[in-house]
């Protein structure tokens, strides 16, 4: 069934009076569709509400000419639960893509993760040993022992080459902040890795869905009553007939932002068809240095190089995206987790306890960076939850 013909059936659906829910599942991502599916296969019944006209969040994906685009941005699925891999199968199948990002920094390009190609081309290293060698004599000539912000921190880490080449120029567009002026605790570790590997991931389990992302949610919600285009504190002020509430938006939002603003950074996308085969020969490239504005490129067609092999086009269609600062009226990306924003999150956690009919989850409601395995791993945990009660 084509994805129109769903919205009609579930709207058909809603329609029908004297419906009572056990659950509102506000949002219609990943962690509210796999907590309504747990609920509607266990006998509980749930209606799903999701303010855009279109269901899946951020990982919603759409056809343009015969490519899979990814709307909001590129999701490349990795995990090493057995377990929710599993799951996730069963809603889609998924092929074997390999992420294996390029950044350019000015005229030069590089691999990454920080791996020996990285080093080879930064330094002319061939082995193991003097790659760890220059980055070691690099550290030691810092003299850092208790970095004070994230700029110290990270040379502490990788030392100066990496740092300046790799890191400083993207994470101050990512944050919109200088790096001195970031805490350090915001980058614990940088993983360095000694070989020639240029998967992006160590996770066992990798992947896009072949077909792209959005048939992973319909197959989900398959039979849940759902309604787009619908904002949910317009919503609960006109119905009553549910009986508990499952809130994937913002913590902030759902109690009116009655302790002040958490942060977010959002990002704004510039899609465009290309007219060549090829626009940059990967999926993901990082631009690195401040002075370009964007922080990278997709070219969604190599994320299913097995149907562009298949049926090859002679144009493309390439996302540059841009990292900004979120003001309210803006879709909401990532959360700041510094301190500041950590203790106000802990007082909003403090009102949200009191909420007995409410279940705060996802990346938004918990405020918290979530990969798509663990999104899925703390609705299946939460669903369990519900139903021993």
């Amino acid at each position: 069934m084509d994805l129109e013909r769903r919205q009609k059936k579930r709207e058909k659906n809603f329609k029908k009076k004297g419906k009572v829910y056990d659950y509102l599942v506000v949002g219609s991502g990943l962690y509210g569709a796999v907590f309504a599916r747990e609920m509607e296969n266990a006998g509980k019944r749930c209606l799903v509400l999701e303010k855009r006209p279109h269901v899946g969040g951020n990982i919603y994906t759409e056809e343009t000419d015969g490519i899979h685009v990814h709307k909001y941005g590129a999701h490349i699925f990795h995990t090493s639960d057995v377990a929710v891999w599993n799951y996730v199968k069963n809603y889609a199948p998924f092929n074997n893509f390999i992420n294996s990002p390029i950044a350019v920094y000015k005229d030069e390009l590089y691999n990454l993760p920080f791996n020996m190609n990285t080093f080879s081309k930064l330094w002319g290293v061939r082995t193991p040993a003097e790659a760890k060698a220059k980055i070691a004599e690099q550290i030691a000539d810092l003299n850092i022992t208790e970095p004070q912000n994230l700029e110290e921190q990270a040379l502490s880490l990788v030392g100066t080459d990496v740092y300046e080449k790799l890191i400083k120029g993207y994470t101050e567009k990512q944050w919109g902040r200088d790096c001195k002026d970031l805490p350090a605790f915001i980058i614990k570790r940088l993983p360095l890795r000694f070989t020639y590997n240029n998967n992006y991931f160590n996770d066992k389990y990798q992947g896009i869905p072949v077909g792209g992302y959005t048939q992973i949610i319909e197959n989900l919600l398959d039979g849940i009553d759902v309604k787009t285009n619908t904002d949910f504190f317009k919503y609960k002020k006109k119905y009553k007939n549910f009986k508990k509430v499952v809130f994937t938006g913002m913590i902030d939002e759902y109690f009116d932002y009655k302790l002040g603003h958490l942060e977010y950074r959002t990002v704004r996308f510039e899609t465009e068809r290309v007219e060549e085969e090829s626009y940059q020969g990967n999926a993901v490239v990082n631009y690195t240095d401040r002075e370009v504005p964007y922080t990278r490129i997709i070219e969604h067609k190599y994320f299913e190089p097995e149907k562009e092999a298949a049926q090859p086009k002679e144009y493309t269609i390439i996302s540059k995206e841009y990292s900004t600062e979120w003001k309210p009226g803006m879709e909401p990306y990532y959360p700041v987790n510094d301190e500041k924003n950590s203790k106000l999150y802990e007082a909003y956690q403090e009102l949200a306890g009191k909420e007995k009919n409410v279940i705060f989850g996802g990346r938004l409601g918990q405020y918290k960076y979530y990969d798509m395995d663990k999104v899925i791993a703390a609705a299946l945990a939460e669903a369990k939850k519900e139903l021993k009660k």
